[in-house]
């Protein structure tokens, strides 16, 4: 049977979506974790073609139909952010922070900011995107209930 983000697939809308873009990692942290659900991170990247493909067909229908906690932050964004430790960057700096070199590439935060989660680095082949984000998502949930 296919996961929640492989059915998913062709069911969100014929414009481009968007994510929400966090002021604040804690208070997106302790929305998520309200909800027994991971934070889930898209980092982005201005005219990126499968940052595009991610977040339509598969991050932004998660986040409407399943209620999925899902924000996005920018490579190069000079938007200030908190971070989980309290402080204040730039996305592009939180980016550099946590060692991310590739759009998109997803992460999946738990309790005190861990990540519970591989990383979903990459475009991958669209067939198969779904497959593997449904497989980080039900590990990231594991975690977040355990």
């Amino acid at each position: 049977m296919a996961g929640a983000a492989a059915s998913l697939v062709g069911s969100g809308p014929a414009w481009a979506a968007s994510l929400p873009m966090p002021t604040s990692l804690p208070e997106a942290l302790a929305a998520a974790l309200a909800k027994r659900s991971p934070l889930v991170v898209m980092v982005s990247l201005v005219g990126c073609p499968f940052c595009v493909i991610a977040r339509d067909n598969y991050l932004a229908p998660l986040q409407g139909q399943a209620g999925l906690s899902i924000v996005q932050v920018d490579m190069r964004d000079r938007a200030l952010v908190q971070d989980f430790a309290g402080g204040s960057q730039t996305q592009d700096q939180l980016i550099r922070s946590w060692g991310v070199k590739v759009a998109p590439t997803v992460l999946f935060f738990g309790r005190g900011g861990a990540e519970v989660a591989e990383r979903l680095v990459g475009g991958y082949i669209p067939d198969f995107y779904g497959a593997y984000l449904d497989d980080r998502l039900r590990t990231a949930r594991a975690a977040v209930a355990g």
